[in-house]
């Protein structure tokens, strides 16, 4: 199915089952441990084996020696890989560094052995014996020292990595109200709940790996091409997946290292990164900086504004795309963004949730408020007069749909803006200092292409097979609902099978593109089995009915069940984007309003209150999405407060490699959530009407939070995260 014009009336707008707020079809599997994930299934694979890791120690040189005899020879050893027992491998597109280092290493803890043994702790012990000398060379591990010697990358993600529209310099010149400020964000890690965990087995040529992976065709082909194998020999299944936040969108070396273990053994073997295994051996959020100017007229009006980008990565990675939303978000004629990258020799940085808009909404959205405060307006003005209902840089391309402004005002209104003081550090609560503070919140809506399989059987059952993963995000929920709305069939009609690189290949997780662009592959496929089932019955597709179970037209009525027939009836459809996505700008935006208190004394943080006005389209599921948003909510309190992976300069690796080290936020941090949908469609989005919410609740959040901070002490922190030893010094004196 072509989608090339604006949705009009089809079966989603009924909403029977669509936009309800409905329980998650896989929560009870969830919550009583019975979900398979990938290193936990005990269904599959007879007798496996149990494979180790061993990292590199060094960040960058060789391997001058790696001795494998006590390991060959310990205990319930089967196997000792290295690179030089495995042969050549290849390297998939989406990854930079390879994934079995040796001789040449590239980073830190990437991984150089695998030891396969009866057990786990077999496994473990014998790494232990391995002895690894190595030639280390000198490294580049700090973006500021490194910062002069970055680069012009080719692109970034999204577009050119530079642009500039007007005359930025000669009316920044002329502005007579001017910020220039530098932020900077750390790195920062996924720290998801499940580790990075597989299950091998070799069938002849036949390659079949149980994994945690966001995107299975990404992965199976990846897989492929690292071991040299047709792709049509690997089957990749990711059915149930434990948090992935962009750091399982690629084939990592779990799967690559189980492979090669489960070949030379001839048994299955599990394969699971240890926790500090996965903070260096993976990727990461790379740091930033962040040099922001505004220019405006007394009015304010915003006549220049720049945004310029620095962060690193391993040669032949990619640039943090911070200035990408920069280019979209607010008026002005004269403007000019630059992105520049740096090669470091840390672990590969690359996507966390809202890759790009994330930190660069963490500087761009303080900026705004600084600026704000220079004209002497309301933050939420300030926004106002700046909104745009087209692209800046390409005024042709207007927005889908733009309701930002609707945000600022019911947010404003929900949380009691009006009763913020305009004046920082004059509210206070005792030994607290009270602040309140907002930001504003966008994220694109992509789409892509999404195909699914829909099958209906004598029972009256709905069954949709797609590759579309669930990351926890409610995918399974909102597919079935789709498929039960399409068909005219109860929810527990329908069964969704997600997760197998044997099924049509979807859209899977990523990018805030997986909800609408998957659900609407399901709609074209449901579309193509109603005409099939409208043949079978004789009737016009046109003229029918699907509800409760049955097909009408008129006088006729038939059941599903008896449609189907016993040898059941099968339909399969891809979604196909057109030119509507690139002739308009499909985005998400949202509001933020956080209230903080800040301990006068100490500097402790805490979080009071947080609301989130979000515009998404049609929300398909309001109780998954709100669970979507706060979740981010989340995330960007972490970011904001105490999230920073902290890099051994002299060794290159990231120290808080673990979550006792590395900081998020549990349930004491964080104040009931609230979450307000605006109500509206998108046609211009999908047949669904709907855009995605995944990423947008983390966008913005963090900068709310250090504006809430700046309002409650009048100290400003441009360099996250804002722990209290950048507050101290700037707090009131103690009597």
């Amino acid at each position: 199915m072509k989608f090339d014009a604006p949705a009009g009336n089809n079966p989603i707008d009924q909403q029977k089952i669509v936009g309800r707020a409905t329980d998650r079809i896989d929560g009870p599997l969830k919550t009583t441990g019975t979900a398979p994930y990938a290193y936990e299934r005990h269904d599959v694979g007879n007798n496996p084996a149990y494979g180790y890791v061993l990292g590199s120690a060094i960040a960058k040189g060789r391997i001058a020696s790696i001795d494998i005899v006590d390991a060959r020879s310990a205990s319930g050893v089967l196997a000792v890989l290295t690179a030089s027992t495995v042969g050549q491998l290849g390297k998939g597109e989406f990854n930079v560094a390879k994934l079995l280092g040796g001789p040449e290493i590239q980073h830190y803890h990437q991984a150089i052995a695998i030891v396969v043994a009866e057990t786990f702790e077999q496994a473990r012990a014998a790494a232990g014996l391995i002895r690894v000398k190595y030639v280390a060379a000198p490294g580049a591990f700090d973006l500021a020292a490194a910062k002069d010697t970055a680069i012009k990358p080719e692109k970034i993600t999204g577009g050119p990595p530079d642009t500039a529209v007007g005359d930025f310099a000669g009316a920044f010149a002329a502005a007579p109200v001017k910020l220039d400020a530098t932020y900077t964000t750390p790195d920062q890690a996924h720290a998801m709940m499940e580790p990075h965990a597989t299950i091998a087995t070799w069938h002849g040529e036949q390659l079949t790996v149980w994994t945690s992976n966001q995107m299975i065709d990404w992965g199976a082909k990846d897989l492929a091409t690292t071991l040299g194998i047709p792709r049509q020999n690997v089957r990749l299944i990711s059915p149930y997946i434990g948090g992935g936040f962009g750091g399982k969108l690629f084939l990592r070396a779990d799967a690559v290292l189980a492979a090669l273990g489960a070949k030379v053994v001839k048994r299955p073997v599990k394969v699971a990164l240890t926790r500090p295994m996965m903070f260096n051996n993976t990727t990461h959020r790379p740091a930033t900086i962040q040099r922001i100017r505004i220019g405006a007229g007394q009015d304010g009006r915003i006549t220049a504004i720049a945004h310029e980008s620095w962060s690193g990565d391993l040669a032949g990675g990619k640039a943090e795309a911070t200035v990408r939303s920069s280019r979209l978000i607010y008026a002005g004629a004269n403007r000019m963004t630059a992105t520049r990258l740096a090669t470091l020799d840390l672990p590969e940085s690359n996507a966390l949730r809202a890759p790009g808009d994330a930190p660069g909404l963490m500087a761009m959205e303080i900026a705004i408020d600084e600026m704000a405060e220079k004209l002497g307006l309301d933050p939420i003005e300030f926004r106002v007069r700046n909104d745009t209902q087209v692209d800046p840089e390409h005024p042709q391309r207007p927005f889908s749909q733009r309701h930002l402004i609707e945000c600022l005002r019911q947010g404003a209104d929900r949380f009691g803006w009006d009763k913020r003081n305009a004046q920082p550090a004059r509210m206070r609560e005792g030994r607290w200092l009270i602040g309140i503070g907002m930001a504003a919140a966008y994220r694109d809506g992509p789409v892509t292409k999404s195909a699914a399989r829909v099958k209906l059987d004598d029972r009256g059952i709905v069954t949709v097979d797609t590759d579309m993963t669930d990351i926890g995000t409610g995918s399974y929920t909102i597919i079935a609902q789709t498929a039960a709305e399409m068909m005219g069939v109860p929810l527990d009609k329908v069964v969704v099978n997600l997760g197998d690189s044997t099924f049509p290949v979807s859209a899977g997780s990523g990018g805030q593109w997986g909800a609408t662009s998957s659900t609407a592959g399901v709609y074209a496929a449901c579309v193509k089995l109603r005409e099939t089932v409208s043949r079978k019955v004789g009737i016009n597709a046109a003229d029918a009915v699907f509800e409760n179970g049955s097909v009408r037209a008129g006088e006729l009525t038939m059941t599903l069940a008896d449609a189907a027939g016993t040898d059941g009836l099968m339909a399969e459809d891809a979604i196909e984007f057109g030119e509507l996505s690139r002739k308009h700008v499909l985005y998400t935006f949202g509001s933020h309003f956080v209230e903080v208190g800040v301990d006068a004394a100490t500097g402790e943080v805490r979080i009071r209150r947080m609301l989130a006005v979000c515009s998404a389209g049609r929300i398909l599921n309001p109780k998954s999405a709100r669970s979507q948003i706060i979740g981010a909510m989340t995330m960007g309190a972490g970011a904001a407060l105490m999230e920073d992976l902290v890099i051994d300069k002299r060794r290159g690796f990231f120290v808080n490699h673990d979550l006792a080290g590395y900081e998020v936020p549990v349930h004491a941090d964080i104040p009931h959530q609230e979450c307000v949908f605006l109500e509206e469609t998108d046609p211009l989005a999908s047949p669904m009407k709907a855009k995605g919410v995944g990423e947008l609740g983390i966008c913005g959040i963090a900068a709310a939070i250090a504006n809430a901070i700046y309002n409650a002490t009048g100290i400003r922190v441009r360099d996250y995260p804002i722990t209290l030893d950048k507050l101290l010094d700037g707090l009131p004196q103690q009597a």
